[in-house]
């Protein structure tokens, strides 16, 4: 483990050294160019890059203005055959476009400044010299800029194939073989001299003229003007009194407007005073009013806030405990519905077991009957009365036997009313103890336990459609005679005695409960 920790920290450490070494940010006035493994060289001006080392090279391309002198060398006759030597100075610069960059690269890569204008300075003579043979000396002296630009035009040319833009040619200084400049200025001196010459004697004469004729007008107009001087102090002396008359005038007008305006300034600045104590006051009462109505809007939206949170959490709440209370509801009712079910259906069952074996006992019955009948018509002839007798008690054998069907109901009622009264009781009996004040309270909770017991009894008479109280109640009250027939009817048979058994088995039965 400890060596991959020291082979990890090597790997770091190496990958931050060939990022350090590999680091390079080129100036704005110099091109790096970084080749070795792409095919086109990569250029980086003004920004940085990264070179790979061992793998890749960075060379130095110079792209900022360079000067140049541009001389002669040596007299150069022009167009109309005069030996001049001209000195002039050409600024240039790298090309740095995709194209130019590439030329530049093939002719100066790595050199400094002076050895880019030694490769350039040949060429910007040569082309100085050709344009100095089409133009005359005259307009070489006076239109210079005519002639760097033509030179800029010509040498631009050249210089495209070599990368290099020329910004500027100016010419410097310009003299001649034969010192014919001088000469020409010399003429032109001789001309201006002459022309000045005149220039002055016709100033001269023009002085003395206009001398003279100043002098005659001075004259007349001093007498011209001390006559009006006398004149215009007269008119002076009486313009004097006129005026200190309006002077006077306009004083007193001046003084009584400057009370009226006073007192006018005063009102207006009292006025204006009240108008701003107004304003100002009115700005007040305003601001307060609207820091009443933010406080209040404030206060209003806090207390809706929290009046709509309360609001909403109320219901959320009271719909969760309506959901609840309807869900608990449903699940009673589904089970109170599944029980009477159960319960229908299961007094269905004994219902139709008690009317299967009523049928039985009736089918019974009506056999015994019919034997008896047989037999009594067989012994008729003999014994009349006898027979009249038997007949009889097997009319109140087989009504018996009738109402045993009830009976079989009754029966089960009674077995069954126990088990009710248990189950209701039962969970009474599950009570540790009972606290009760006031009087009556155990009669009240019999009271509640006897209810129970008779919703039950109604709820299932009303599951199986039969009135059970009207039963028992119908079974429990016959009328005497009808009881003594049956007992004596029944005595010469044992079917009479198993009737009257099962009679009296019920009745106790049902007292017992």
């Amino acid at each position: 483990m400890l060596i991959k920790y020291i082979i990890l920290g090597v790997v770091v450490v190496l990958v931050i050294v060939i990022l350090f070494t590999s680091y390079v940010k080129a100036p704005p006035n110099k091109a790096y160019i970084i080749s070795g493994i792409r095919k086109k060289p990569k250029v980086l001006i003004g920004r940085a890059g990264l070179k790979l080392p061992f793998f890749e090279r960075k060379d130095e391309l110079l792209i900022k203005q360079i000067s140049i002198d541009i001389k002669t060398g040596d007299y150069v006759p022009t167009s109309d055959f005069i030996g001049v030597n001209i000195d002039a100075v050409a600024k240039i610069r790298l090309m740095t476009d995709s194209d130019g960059i590439q030329r530049a690269m093939a002719n100066f890569l790595n050199m400094n400044e002076q050895r880019i204008a030694e490769a350039l300075v040949d060429s910007l003579q040569g082309n100085m010299r050709e344009i100095v043979g089409t133009i005359t000396l005259k307009e070489l002296c006076n239109d210079r800029k005519s002639f760097g630009d033509q030179v800029q035009e010509k040498a631009q040319l050249d210089m495209n194939r070599l990368g290099v833009e020329i910004i500027s040619c100016n010419i410097q200084h310009v003299e001649d073989k034969n010192d014919l400049i001088n000469a020409l200025g010399q003429d032109n001196m001789a001309a201006i001299q002459k022309s000045a010459s005149i220039a002055k004697a016709n100033a001269d004469r023009d002085v003395a003229i206009a001398q003279a004729q100043a002098q005659k007008e001075a004259n007349d107009a001093r007498v011209q003007s001390e006559t009006e001087i006398a004149i215009k102090q007269n008119d002076l002396s009486i313009k004097k009194a006129e005026l200190k008359t309006v002077e006077d005038t306009k004083k007193a007008e001046a003084d009584a407007a400057y009370q009226i305006q006073q007192e006018t300034q005063r009102k207006t600045i009292e006025i204006t005073k009240a108008q701003a104590d107004i304003a100002k006051q009115e700005q007040e009462i305003t601001r307060k009013q609207k820091e009443a109505s933010v406080k209040e809007q404030e206060l209003n939206a806090n207390i809706r806030k929290q009046a709509d949170a309360e609001k909403y959490r109320q219901q959320q709440m009271a719909e969760v405990e309506l959901f609840k209370r309807q869900k608990e509801a449903e699940a009673k009712k589904f089970e109170f519905e599944k029980e009477a079910e159960a319960k229908r259906i299961q007094a269905e069952a004994e219902k139709y077991a008690v009317e299967q074996e009523a049928e039985a006992i009736k089918a019974k019955a009506e056999a015994e009957a019919a034997g008896i009948r047989a037999k009594g018509e067989a012994e008729a002839a003999a014994i009349r009365a006898k027979a009249e007798a038997e007949a009889a008690g097997i009319d109140k054998k087989a009504e018996a036997m009738q109402k045993y069907g009830e009976a079989a109901v009754v029966e089960m009622l009674c077995k069954m009313y126990p088990e009710v009264a248990r189950a209701i009781a039962e969970p009474l009996g599950k009570i540790d103890k009972i606290t009760m004040y006031g009087e009556g309270n155990t009669a009240r909770l019999t009271e509640d336990v006897t209810k129970s017991f008779k919703q039950t009894i109604d709820g299932l008479s009303d599951s199986i459609g039969m009135d059970l109280n009207s039963l028992v109640t119908t079974f429990l009250a016959p009328k005497g005679e009808d009881m003594a027939g049956v007992a004596e009817g029944g005595s010469g048979s044992d079917s009479d005695a198993g009737a009257s058994d099962s009679s009296d088995t019920i009745e106790t039965d049902f007292r017992e409960a």
